[in-house]
């Protein structure tokens, strides 16, 4: 069961957009609409739940179901990220450091059960089942991440982007460069393109006086959903011009 998109460049456009769509629905659903981040995480997590069934039981690799779990643990992720860090007054620092801790078990565990992390090794739906808890996790712990870098660290939204911005770089020139495990480097990209997209979405929605574009939860989440949309589209279409020529 071949069911996870190539690790390519779109991958990565698309990974950024979906993730700083999830900043931005994840704060329109608990703030602009004023759901609160307890019911909000429910909703979302539920969501969640509704597509990583859709994607578990999917024979194969189809763009519209896989973009929209990677859309759902991103979302839900934003909500259960700020549920943990101001419902219940962890903070981000901690907030971060229980959520890096989580997903290194995470990740132990994969190793030992799947004697492999990487995605090239996910075919069944155990192995699947640990990407999706890492991913989940790892979307969670990127929006603790940047939360912290935008409001604790005082770099704010724009000095945090364009930290987290250099780290992928960085990490692009060691993959190019160096012979570090590609299996490190990509977790390591995935892990750090959440924090990007909490950051960049942020820099957004946030108001001018506090460094942000002032563009709104709802604007920027319509313009970001609209851009995913499109790029999805043109993957269904590249995916059933692929399966045309090998049939």
């Amino acid at each position: 069961m071949k069911k996870l998109p190539e690790i390519t460049l779109a991958f990565w456009i698309m990974k950024i957009c979906a993730t700083t769509l999830g900043e931005t629905a994840g704060d329109m659903f608990s703030m602009t609409i004023n759901i609160g981040y307890g019911i909000s995480s429910m909703m979302l997590i539920s969501f969640f739940i509704i597509t990583l069934m859709f994607q578990l039981f999917s024979k194969q690799y189809r763009p519209a179901v896989y973009w929209s779990v990677i859309l759902a643990t991103s979302t839900a992720g934003t909500t259960v990220s700020d549920y943990i860090d101001r419902s219940l007054q962890l903070g981000y620092a901690k907030g971060a450091l229980l959520l890096v801790t989580l997903l290194f078990i995470i990740l132990l565990v994969w190793k030992k059960v799947e004697n492999n992390l990487s995605v090239e090794s996910v075919t069944t739906r155990r192995a699947e089942i640990f990407y999706w808890t890492a991913i989940l996790v790892s979307n969670t712990l990127g929006t603790a991440l940047g939360d912290y870098l935008a409001d604790d660290s005082g770099l704010g939204f724009l000095g945090g982007a364009i930290l987290i911005s250099s780290l992928i770089a960085g990490i692009v020139l060691l993959y190019y460069f160096t012979k570090i495990s590609r299996v490190v480097l990509f977790w390591a990209a995935f892990i750090l393109t959440r924090p990007f997209g909490a950051t960049f979405g942020d820099l957004l929605t946030k108001p001018v006086e506090k460094g942000g574009f002032d563009l709104g939860t709802i604007g920027s989440s319509s313009v970001l959903f609209t851009l995913l949309l499109v790029l999805v589209i043109i993957q269904i279409l590249n995916n059933d011009s692929k399966t045309g020529q090998l049939s």
